[in-house]
């Protein structure tokens, strides 16, 4: 558990230390965002966050897009994502899918990887297995454009429910 204040008091790294889990694999996110302390609460230091990710490059954006896992992919199967994804897809029950579920998953996202060249991304802990499901089949119909700013935006809920975890 960590404070606000504490958080507005640490140096660059350790504050990139302290919040660089919360965008996958992409600690560059709270390194930018250090700068704009003090944040008054944790609203605005999510926004903070979120503003500095808008304002990244679009090669840097997709790499952060990138550095996610497939939902029930090969890295789950091999029980190599982070803690925080594994605990956010279990959440969802996707360590808990049948032989033929699982294959309907890595089936929609090798789908969804042809045609966007990114994965999936879906806030798992705010979905259930079902609905998740439904949003594969239904987003893969998307525009690429859509579909990249959707990402965006669940990546932004996936921080906020990370950064709520780390200051409870």
């Amino acid at each position: 558990m960590t404070s606000l204040h504490h958080l507005n008091t640490l140096d660059r790294s350790a504050f990139t230390a302290a919040l660089g889990h919360l965008f996958e694999h992409s600690p560059w996110v709270a390194d930018e965002t250090w700068p704009h302390r003090p944040f008054r609460d944790a609203a605005h230091l999510h926004a903070a966050l979120c503003a500095t990710m808008r304002a990244a490059s679009r090669d840097r954006q997709l790499a952060l897009v990138n550095a996610h896992p497939d939902l029930a992919g090969r890295l789950a199967q091999q029980q190599q994502l982070t803690a925080e994804s594994t605990r956010e897809q279990a959440s969802a029950g996707l360590n808990q899918l049948s032989a033929a579920e699982l294959a309907t998953f890595q089936q929609l996202n090798t789908a969804y990887r042809a045609r966007f060249g990114f994965p999936f991304i879906i806030c798992a802990r705010l979905n259930a297995r079902d609905a998740i499901l439904a949003a594969m089949q239904a987003r893969v119909h998307h525009s690429a454009e859509a579909e990249f700013q959707t990402a965006l935006g669940e990546i932004e809920k996936i921080a906020q429910l990370r950064l709520a975890d780390l200051m409870r």
